[in-house]
């Protein structure tokens, strides 16, 4: 195969773009031409009689096949000529990027209150799925991941790997921090690293809690001052109703409800001191409008330039074929052409 021309293996052909792929299909149709011809040529032409000598055959059986060749060879050329007209191509594409992207982390709180039911299916799951689809709204900007309760940890570095964002915000879970509470300024805190040596044009932490402050070393407020200081921008988002709210069921199915409280007036106060805002999310929809207003107030001047080159390799297989069928002309003039049928 090392002296087989490459534009004729089938790992070449297969690597092609065509501009009429269509026409492909009439390679099928090259050999029908032929038997359609000498469907043709038995009907409707006159038989000749033809009274050999003694002795001669009328002919053997390597002449025979011989006389093949010529149909082969137009056949060969007629299939060239159609992948020839049937353009293939190759495109290579650029994509450049120009502007600055925002660096934003996400903060999610993973305690078990999390678990109340006045989200759908719970807070957790629901700030998971409207945080996803924000994710999914982002382009060109880097984004984190902090996840949160008695104590907080970095699940994702600032990053552009959409499908690593997805995957993390997936697993998040209830119990995946064993130390239960709400370490608000905690959690602030360990944002503020990841971004604290961002050059982005923009920082931006946003907050998803449904409760006070229980835990941790750091002050939100002092975090929230941090952040400020820093140039980071704080959103907080504030989930949930407060009052008498329904989690799980007791031992007769029965619906079960807990007494619930946001801390709104610290969360506000964050906000404020990072020159953010503060969002109350009571509901699913209500949660999703705070994620549509941030996802507003935070777009990333990122414009792309798409560059095509398409390169056509048609005409070896237009040489090729031309070549073909010159030299069953030729052949048309030799022993191997049947003059009683041409």
């Amino acid at each position: 195969m090392s002296g087989f021309p490459e534009f004729l293996r089938y790992a070449t052909l297969a690597g092609y773009q065509w501009q009429h792929p269509l026409l492909l299909l009439l390679i099928g149709a090259v050999p029908l031409l032929f038997l359609l011809r000498r469907g043709l040529a038995h009907r409707w032409r006159a038989q000749v009689p033809v009274t050999l000598a003694p002795g001669v055959a009328p002919g053997g059986g390597a002449v025979a096949l011989l006389r093949f060749v010529p149909d082969a060879v137009l056949g060969l050329a007629l299939v060239l000529a159609i992948v020839a007209v049937a353009r293939p191509q190759r495109t290579d594409e650029r994509l450049e990027q120009t502007g600055r992207g925002i660096d934003i982390v996400l903060a999610v709180d993973v305690s078990g209150s999390m678990e109340i039911q006045d989200l759908r299916p719970n807070r957790l799951e629901a700030a998971k799925r409207l945080a996803t689809a924000f994710v999914n709204r982002r382009a060109g900007d880097r984004l984190g991941l902090v996840a949160f309760a008695g104590t907080a940890y970095s699940l994702a570095p600032l990053t552009t790997d959409y499908d690593l964002l997805r995957e993390d915000l997936a697993s998040l879970k209830l119990g995946l921090i064993a130390d239960d509470g709400t370490a608000i300024g905690t959690a602030l805190g360990v944002a503020i690293n990841r971004l604290r040596e961002s050059t982005a044009r923009s920082r931006v932490c946003i907050l998803l809690s449904d409760g006070e402050n229980t835990g941790g070393a750091l002050d939100p407020l002092l975090a929230a001052r941090l952040a400020h200081a820093y140039g980071i921008r704080l959103y907080t988002i504030g989930l949930g109703k407060d009052g008498f709210v329904p989690f799980g069921q007791d031992s007769l199915g029965h619906p079960r409800y807990v007494q619930t409280r946001l801390d709104e007036t610290t969360m506000r106060e964050l906000a404020q001191a990072a020159d953010g805002q503060f969002f109350r999310a009571t509901d699913n929809a209500a949660l999703s409008q705070v994620f549509a207003r941030i996802d507003g107030l935070e777009k990333s001047d990122i414009r792309q330039l798409r560059y095509r080159n398409t390169k056509d390799f048609y005409r070896p297989y237009l040489a090729l074929s031309i070549a073909l069928w010159l030299l069953w002309l030729a052949l048309k003039s030799t022993f191997l052409s049947n003059p009683l049928e041409d």
